[in-house]
C-alpha cells in the first residue's frame, strides 16, 4: 500500500520563485536544507517556509535528498532549471503541466490530496465539506490516524495551487497568484452552496475544468504516458489490457478524452538504436 503525503507543505502551496531559489541554493550548498538555520539566512524565509521550498523542490522531482542528508539536483532539475535550461523561469505552460504530472504521479509515497482527487474523485463538483467527508472516510479505511485540521489544510494547499484565493469580498488577490500551476486553470469556482448545517453559512463549489487543453502537446503527452507506464505498468503489454484491470483510474484527468486523439496525432518518426 503507498504510504501516502498528507504534510510537509507547512500549509504553503508552492510559489513561482520558489524552485529556481531552492535550485540554486543546493548547487551552492547541497547540505542546506539539512540545516535549517543556514537555509533561513541563505533563503530569506522563516523556517516553515524552508521546510515548505525542500518539500516542493523534492515532490516536484526537482531536486532529491541524498544517503548524508544533502541533496543534489535531479538530471530534470538541471535540464528545466540549470545554466542553459529550457524553461529557467516556469514561463512554459508545457512546462507548468510538466510539474503538475510530477505532482500526481509519485507511486510509493504520492501525495493523498493528489492522487484521490485526480484520479478517483468521481463527483462533477468538488466542495470543501464534501472533500473533507470523503477524506475521512478514506484514511479511516487506510488506517491513518490524522485530524481533520491535518486534512483540512491538505485540501486547501492542493485547492490554492490551481485557484487564486479570494477574500472575504471574492476578490483575487494579487499576492496570491504566486503558484505557478493556477495559470493552468485546472480548477475553476462555478459557485456556492448551503452548508447542511442549515446556519445559513455557504461554502464555494469547484469543478475541474473539461474543455480541450491545447498546451498539452502530443509529445508531452506521450512522456507522461510512457512516464506512467514505467512507473505503474512496466510488465502490461498494452494499453487496453492496462484498462481492463484497472477500472476507472486514469494516467491524468486532463488527458483521459482525448487518449486516442493524442496517440493518432503524435509524431509517426522514433528514434532507432
Amino acid at each position: 500500500m503507498p504510504n501516502y503525503k498528507f504534510s510537509g507543505h507547512e500549509t504553503f502551496p508552492c510559489r513561482y520563485a520558489w524552485l529556481p531559489k531552492a535550485f540554486g541554493a543546493i548547487k551552492r550548498e547541497p547540505k542546506i536544507f539539512s540545516e535549517e538555520e543556514l537555509a533561513i539566512v541563505e533563503l530569506g524565509v522563516g523556517k516553515n517556509m524552508v521546510r515548505a521550498i525542500r518539500f516542493w523542490v523534492q515532490v516536484t522531482g526537482v531536486a532529491e535528498q541524498k544517503m548524508d542528508g544533502g541533496y543534489k539536483i535531479t538530471p530534470f532539475g538541471n535540464l528545466l532549471l540549470g545554466r542553459r535550461g529550457l524553461d529557467r523561469f516556469l514561463e512554459d505552460r508545457r512546462t507548468l503541466w510538466l510539474l503538475h504530472w510530477k505532482l500526481l504521479s509519485h507511486v510509493q509515497d504520492p501525495l493523498f490530496a493528489w492522487d484521490y482527487l485526480i484520479n478517483r474523485w468521481a463527483q462533477p463538483e468538488i466542495s470543501r465539506s464534501e472533500v473533507i467527508r470523503t477524506f475521512e472516510q478514506e484514511t479511516r479505511r487506510l488506517d491513518r490516524k490524522l485530524s481533520r485540521v491535518t486534512l483540512e489544510q491538505h485540501f486547501d494547499v492542493f485547492l490554492h495551487t490551481y485557484t487564486p484565493t479570494r477574500s472575504r469580498k471574492g476578490e483575487i488577490q494579487e499576492d496570491n497568484l504566486d503558484c505557478p500551476l493556477v495559470e493552468l486553470e485546472l480548477i475553476e469556482r462555478i459557485g456556492d452552496r448551503p452548508l447542511a448545517d442549515g446556519g445559513g453559512r455557504h461554502e464555494p463549489v469547484y469543478a475541474f475544468r473539461r474543455e480541450p487543453k491545447p498546451d498539452i502537446t502530443p509529445e508531452l503527452f506521450i512522456y507522461c504516458l510512457y512516464d506512467y507506464w514505467q512507473k505503474r505498468r512496466a510488465n502490461e503489454a498494452s494499453l487496453e489490457s492496462s484498462r481492463n484491470r484497472r477500472g476507472r483510474r486514469r494516467p491524468c484527468r486532463p488527458c483521459a478524452q482525448r487518449l486516442s486523439a493524442s496517440l493518432e496525432s503524435s509524431p509517426r518518426d522514433r528514434p532507432r538504436n
